[in-house]
């Protein structure tokens, strides 16, 4: 919902305020994990509806949970789906992440799916959820709307070369690091050989004047993440309940987890 009707500020006037964000990834359709990030205290969601099983209706259960508890919510959507993009927004998202973002002319057609015109294309209506059912006026829905947070995922080398340009294009907000898939993408195991790629695509966004989302695995990671200039560190929840449930199933034995990492 809009920052005007719940009274709070938005993810992109607290980025704009200096904050630094903390997050949790959930692949896992469940309201209840929604309600406990929120009471737990942690400032946004990232809800997947990309590699995750979430629907439209297990996603609009998600935010309404989300608001009740003051946490806001970005939703992955899949490569090049606007029309989901725009379904999400409608529904009280504060923004959305696209996946494979490989040029600064995809980066346009992520920010042309997210924004209103002129910088946009997206469809406008008030009576949705994010509007209210109709009870802002289209002026209100349309301040409300510029606080939509657009997220260009990177996760290939050539979005790497290209970090430059797509960090650069107007409506882009904050770029994201997808490294397991460019790990595949680069011929290597997952979490290997990536750092300068990664620190050079986090340069580009810095100077851009975008905040970095980072995805960690836990505490320790997320820490070194803040260190490194990270804006928005975000939880890979399936790896940090793994990890605890290893923990749990074998008190005193290395349960290190090997097979899930801070992917994307």
């Amino acid at each position: 919902m809009t920052a005007g009707a719940t009274g709070r500020r938005s993810l992109k006037q607290r980025l704009a305020a200096g904050e630094r964000l903390y997050g949790a990834l959930l692949r896992i359709p469940s309201e209840t994990l929604v309600e406990m990030a929120g009471i737990a205290g942690l400032d946004y969601l990232v809800i997947d509806c990309e590699h995750g099983p979430a629907d439209m209706t297990a996603l609009q259960h998600h935010l309404t949970a989300a608001a009740a508890h003051g946490i806001d919510v970005l939703v992955r959507v899949g490569t090049a789906e606007p029309a989901l993009a725009l379904r999400c927004l409608d529904l009280g998202a504060a923004g959305i992440i696209h996946p494979h973002i490989d040029s600064a002319a995809d980066a346009r057609e992520a920010v042309a799916a997210d924004r209103y015109p002129p910088l946009g294309r997206r469809g406008f209506a008030t009576y949705s959820r994010a509007g209210r059912f109709g009870t802002v006026s289209a002026a209100e829905h349309l301040t409300a709307a510029a606080d939509t947070l657009v997220v260009a995922m990177i996760e290939t080398a050539r979005g790497c070369a290209a970090a430059r340009g797509i960090a650069a294009t107007d409506g882009i907000d904050a770029v994201l690091v997808g490294p397991a898939d460019l790990a595949v993408d680069c011929g290597l195991p997952p979490g290997e050989a990536l750092d300068a790629r990664i620190a050079a695509v986090h340069r580009a966004a810095r100077d851009a004047g975008r905040a970095v989302m980072s995805i960690v695995p836990g505490t320790a990671a997320a820490e070194a993440a803040a260190r490194a200039g990270a804006r928005l560190v975000l939880y890979n929840t399936a790896q940090v309940l793994m990890d605890t449930f290893r923990a749990l199933a074998a008190p005193g034995r290395d349960n290190t987890t090997t097979g899930l990492r801070a992917t994307s």
